[in-house]
């Protein structure tokens, strides 16, 4: 049986709102010593989003020497007990992940992620910003809609 995704836009040129972060938040982006956080979060949280995350060190290379790499533009959300959610976006104005750790979700962290990404996109230059989710993902379909994000195109996931 066939997945689809939806490829989703959020207009940058009008105000946008202020991520409301929860409390004792700090906001970081990508080093190299956090490599092994973000990428347990991205682990962790890759079967409710359908993706697929390979080992560290295959998953830090691709990352890093991707061309569309920018550490700034890897959102790193922590508190004192770690690194509880991240927004893995591209040069090309496109959220490539947004997860957040099992113990931070439904207190507002992925909402907050998502604001601050497309304030750092607008700050960019940039008139909008993409990003796809798997068609059966209604949670974060909800999310990103109640962000003011619209629906561009529905696709068929292809298998690599």
């Amino acid at each position: 049986m066939a997945e689809y995704f939806q490829l989703l836009r959020r207009d940058l040129t009008a105000s946008l709102p202020a991520p409301q972060w929860p409390a004792d938040t700090r906001l970081d982006h990508y080093r190299n010593e956090l490599a092994p956080a973000i990428h347990a979060v991205l682990r962790m949280t890759q079967e409710q989003g359908g993706g697929r995350v390979a080992n560290l060190q295959t998953w830090q290379h691709q990352f890093i020497t991707d061309a569309e790499f920018d550490p700034t533009l890897c959102l790193v959300a922590s508190n004192g007990d770690g690194i509880l959610g991240v927004a893995q976006c591209w040069t090309s104005a496109f959220i490539k992940n947004l997860c957040v750790h099992p113990c931070a979700q439904g207190q507002g962290l992925g909402r907050a992620l998502l604001l601050h990404s497309f304030q750092v996109f607008k700050q960019r230059g940039e008139p909008y910003v993409d990003l796809k989710v798997l068609e059966s993902n209604l949670r974060a379909r909800q999310l990103y809609e109640s962000a003011g994000m619209v629906f561009v195109l529905r696709d068929v996931i292809t298998e690599a």
